[in-house]
């Protein structure tokens, strides 16, 4: 049996093991099972019932993350995106007054629209024509996201009216758990201790349950909402309207540069590239676009691939049964979500108001350190690289968007080309995207 696990997704040619994978599906999936609790939070907003939508979360993300393994054989996880929840809930539904069932069919046919795509190969032709520099200024970008993610989560860094940003309290007691986490894995991944952020996750939660922090259930499992609210509520015709083109736009614009920011950020980290080239990506946006068409169906906004894979291909995480292991725990979720909510539901801090995972911070923050490596291989000595790369870098973090990043980063890479004379070694699509991007600026 294992002997055939080996050798259907090649643990051996990638030089991974079985232990190793269950490992990096475990904390893949730790990392990321906040979106179980958040995600039907937000769409709740929207007149959502939260049972249904957390049931379709775990489903769609779970069949999502599994042909992303099972075709593309990469430990790349899935789930409902951040951001563009937020799009859903309070541009579409709020300000637009769009019913939720009516955005569901938007979004239902933005996935059908990047399914049918991937056929004619367009999505991967246009991974494939991103140039070296902006590839590794997208890997940094997205670990410098990763970063502040996990260091707003620690309570480290916290917004500042004056200054933006500025440093938090200190003396908190979520802040001091998170900075014991951060020690813990940096020391551990210092001394190269298989399983070290697995293992620093699972000392950081019993030391914040020790102190009272975290309260672990007395009741392990819960019997699964219903999804019937939300499966098939979605309504298609109703988006077929002249009004609603943009949204549709939005949603299949949002998704595809997300995705390939994902993928190639992901693959510079985990080694999966290949000249430049990501090897299966035509099968790997396959599964993306599935898991969007499935969420809408379900009852769940746009799923993509996510960001916090990077912590299980820090822990060794290099093919598909990673995903396999993490696509179980959030079948597992809904039955366990009184766990499931200790880890990644996170901590709320009676003093502050906010909301904070240390947990899961400390390992995010590291991980950003990690994926700044591909710095190194940026050409700054050629401004015409040097200035797209550093504007696809800075913008995610400050924007929390993987797409302004890329958005600026095209269009800034495009325009220096061809000033320059150098027009002709930029590939004819990113002068496209480029231009669509300035249109969604002017249009939005």
């Amino acid at each position: 049996m294992l002997g055939a696990i080996r050798r259907f997704f090649k643990l051996d040619e990638l030089g991974t093991t079985v232990g190793t994978e269950i490992r990096a599906g475990l904390v893949t999936f730790m990392a990321l099972a906040y979106i179980i609790f958040v995600q039907p939070g937000m769409l709740a907003q929207a007149g959502m019932d939260f049972g249904a939508v957390m049931m379709a979360t775990c489903l769609a993300s779970a069949l999502a993350t599994i042909l992303m393994g099972l075709l593309a054989n990469y430990p790349i996880a899935l789930a409902p995106a951040m951001g563009h929840n937020a799009f859903f809930v309070f541009v579409v539904c709020g300000m637009m007054k769009v019913p939720w069932q009516v955005a569901l069919g938007a979004n239902f046919i933005s996935g059908m629209i990047f399914v049918l795509i991937s056929f004619v190969g367009l999505r991967e032709h246009l991974m494939d024509a991103v140039p070296p520099t902006l590839k590794n200024g997208i890997a940094v970008g997205i670990g410098m996201l990763i970063a502040i993610i996990g260091l707003q989560n620690a309570g480290i860094v916290v917004h500042q009216p004056a200054t933006i940003v500025g440093l938090g309290n200190l003396k908190a007691p979520h802040v001091l758990l998170s900075l014991f986490g951060l020690a813990v894995v940096s020391l551990l991944m210092a001394r190269r201790v298989p399983g070290a952020i697995l293992i620093s996750m699972l000392l950081t939660a019993a030391y914040g349950a020790a102190l009272g922090f975290l309260e672990f259930p007395r009741q392990m499992v819960a019997p699964p909402p219903s999804l019937r609210p939300t499966l098939a509520r979605l309504d298609i015709a109703g988006a077929l309207q002249l009004r609603l083109v943009d949204v549709i736009f939005v949603f299949l614009f949002l998704d595809l540069f997300d995705t390939i920011g994902t993928l190639i950020g992901i693959g510079q980290q985990g080694g999966f590239m290949r000249e430049g080239k990501l090897p299966r990506a035509r099968e790997a946006l396959f599964a993306d676009a599935v898991g969007t068409v499935a969420g809408a169906f379900l009852g769940t906004s746009t799923i993509t691939s996510y960001i916090e894979s990077s912590a299980g291909v820090s822990e060794g995480g290099r093919s598909g049964l990673a995903n396999m292991v993490t696509a179980l725990l959030f079948i597992a979720a809904i039955f366990f979500s009184p766990v499931i909510a200790v880890i990644g539901g996170g901590y709320h801090d009676p003093v502050s108001g906010g909301h904070f995972n240390f947990v899961t911070a400390p390992v995010l923050i590291v991980i950003g350190s990690l994926m700044l490596s591909n710095i190194r291989e940026i050409h700054f000595g050629d401004v015409t690289e040097a200035i797209p790369a550093f504007l696809a870098i800075i913008l995610m973090p400050l924007t929390f968007s993987i797409t302004e990043g890329i958005a600026f980063g095209f269009i800034s890479y495009a325009f220096l080309k061809l000033v320059t004379g150098r027009g002709r070694e930029v590939s004819w699509l990113v002068y496209l995207f480029s231009i669509l991007f300035i249109v969604r600026y002017i249009v939005s």
